[in-house]
């Protein structure tokens, strides 16, 4: 809900004003931004449905500032084809503990592929096994491994959205939730070109946008 215009209107209502011309209106925006007057933002709202593998909606919802609603495997069954299979491999980097580098090794990433499939095939069945028996899904869940995918919304203000990007749409962040920021990023660019330009321009601390 609501866009640039938005933003505006909030930061004007201390004067009793609204719109302007688009001129004066997007360097307003620009104004904000630079000299971090961030509270209008805050009332540009998103809400995102989310597939994403476990172990990449942990990281995301490490970010407190939204609000998150998660599938529960409690109460659905998995489906067998819901699980990630990596597209690269990355090896760690001895000095820097955070961070992973990309290696073009066609043979170790087949590899890591093949073990991937291979143990979650694996993990799955026994899934299916306990739920066979009788096994309560809130039990057999537990089996299932961190690429096995969920579902979530996410609300985010634009003032908090812009935090989540300059903290994973930047290299250092794992490359699998750099690729859901920028495609979060492109949603931003699409529904408020004017703040995104301003955010890349003043406040993004990020290397990828």
């Amino acid at each position: 809900m609501g866009d640039d215009y938005t933003a505006v209107r909030a930061a004007r209502v201390s004067y009793g004003q609204g719109l302007k011309t688009p001129e004066r209106d997007k360097a307003l925006i620009m104004y904000l931004m630079e000299h971090k007057h961030e509270t209008p933002f805050e009332h540009i709202v998103f809400t995102f449905h989310v597939k994403a593998p476990i172990f990449v909606a942990r990281q995301w919802f490490r970010h407190r500032i939204g609000s998150f609603n998660e599938i529960s495997q409690r109460y659905t069954e998995i489906k067998e084809e819901e699980f990630y299979i990596p597209e690269n491999v990355r090896v760690n980097v001895p000095e820097n503990r955070q961070k992973a580098v990309e290696v073009q090794d066609e043979q170790l990433l087949n590899l890591v592929r093949e073990r991937v499939t291979e143990t979650f095939d694996n993990l799955y069945r026994i899934y299916k096994e306990l739920l066979e028996l009788g096994v309560a899904r809130e039990l057999a869940r537990i089996v299932l491994p961190l690429s096995t995918y969920t579902q979530f919304y996410w609300t985010v203000n634009a003032r908090s959205l812009m935090n989540f990007l300059n903290l994973r749409a930047d290299s250092h962040a794992q490359w699998e939730i750099q690729r859901y920021a920028l495609a979060i990023a492109e949603f931003f660019k699409e529904r408020c070109p004017w703040t995104y330009e301003a955010f890349v321009r003043f406040n993004y601390r990020g290397d990828l946008l």
